[in-house]
């Protein structure tokens, strides 16, 4: 695919431009976008392609702006929730979840603690009933059922991927410590204060600017690689009654991630909605100040969110997988700039991340979805292309 790459890169960043470039003649990018921070200041602000992935609209061009959902990359948004709620002394991330939320306790969740829940550590990826898209957007609903739920495992003991139920365990937390919706939270104490595009929740106002998603396939196209996952994952993700399929199952059928209704909703595991600027930036604003924006994160909780917390196995993903409090780290299962860098990335497409040792701050969105879960292609051949730069 032959587009036309908008928007600027400071000198010596050039082969991010390539790369992004390469992603819609190689790798299958219909539209996307990528902003880079270094320092505090926008180095790489780059976007192509259509807006939308599919539609009456699905020529209109990609704009400076145009956001989309992120899916898992909203966690990471999520996690600055709570941990800025620890730097600021309203909750105790070593607490027990049940001291905060009583219902949670039920079924041997009484000791579960709050890093559990951030560390994917909780146990309770799956839910023994899954909920209806309409039933996963009711916080009550939500809450209740992962209260409700029984453990996979000895909290704590172990770790695995809660790629939906993350959504009601966070959410929760913070409307028990704040009586505001995560959402709100967002809204008002990040987004606002540090001046990103991203929304938990969309506003009917914004829709205007978020195009349409779907899913994508690589070109066949001399000098790419197919790679094929490893036969355990691929058994794991074909079993329904693996613990692969039911925790990314405990919302079914799947919901429409382009129902506005679905996009009003505030899911903070999969269903963000960000500008690659907004994404960049949120993570800019955790290890610095940024441009016209706020520091969110002091250099102790920028700790606490790369320290390793889960490494290893993970029950879910079937991969080694590591962990942070609320943040992956970068590993075989989710490259990310150096051993030191924390973001995450979302299924099949968005990138967020910081690396405090070289100021980078990173956000790729995109609007076609590809089958990986936590190492798009297209993202880490920009994640290359960052590295290459700061040689």
């Amino acid at each position: 695919m032959d587009v036309e790459v908008h928007g600027t890169v400071a000198e010596g960043f050039e082969p991010v431009r390539d790369a992004f470039a390469s992603n819609f003649e190689l790798l299958g990018d219909r539209g996307a976008a990528i902003t880079v921070y270094r320092d505090g200041h926008r180095v790489v602000d780059l976007w192509a392609g259509a807006r939308d992935f599919d539609g009456d609209a699905a020529e209109a061009p990609w704009e400076h702006g145009t956001a989309q959902i992120v899916r898992s990359a909203t966690k990471g948004v999520a996690a600055a929730v709570l941990l800025l709620l620890g730097q600021r002394g309203e909750l105790d991330l070593n607490a027990p979840v049940g001291d905060l939320w009583p219902e949670f306790k039920a079924a041997g969740k009484e000791r579960t603690l709050v890093r559990h829940l951030l560390a994917h550590r909780a146990g309770v990826p799956v839910l023994d009933r899954p909920l209806t898209p309409a039933e996963a957007a009711d916080p009550d609903l939500g809450a209740a059922a992962v209260a409700a739920q029984a453990p996979v495992w000895e909290p704590g003991t172990d770790h695995g991927y809660h790629a939906q139920t993350y959504s009601w365990l966070t959410g929760e937390l913070v409307r028990r410590v704040t009586g505001r919706s995560v959402g709100e939270w967002i809204a008002d104490e990040i987004a606002g204060p540090v001046g990103a595009g991203l929304w938990l929740g969309l506003p009917e106002d914004e829709r205007g600017r978020v195009g349409r998603v779907g899913p994508v396939e690589a070109p066949e196209a001399a000098g790419t690689l197919r790679t094929r996952p490893k036969r355990s994952v691929s058994e794991a993700y074909a079993d329904p009654g693996s613990l692969t399929r039911r925790a990314f199952g405990a919302i079914s059928p799947l919901p429409d991630e382009n129902d506005p209704a679905y996009r009003a909703a505030a899911l903070p595991a999969s269903n963000g909605i960000a500008t690659a600027d907004g994404l960049a930036r949120f993570y800019a604003s955790l290890i610095g100040e940024v441009d016209g924006g706020t520091r969110l994160f002091t250099p102790e909780t920028v700790e606490l969110a790369r320290g390793e917390q889960a490494a290893g196995p993970d029950r879910v993903l079937v991969v080694s997988t590591r962990f942070g409090l609320g943040y992956m780290l970068h590993g075989s299962a989710s490259p990310l700039l150096s051993p030191a860098s924390f973001g995450h990335p979302g299924r099949g497409g968005a990138l967020g991340f910081a690396d405090p040792g070289s100021g980078i701050a990173l956000g790729y969105v995109t609007n076609g979805f590809r089958r990986s879960v936590t190492a798009d292609p297209r993202a880490q051949a920009l994640v290359r292309a960052v590295r290459t730069a700061l040689a």
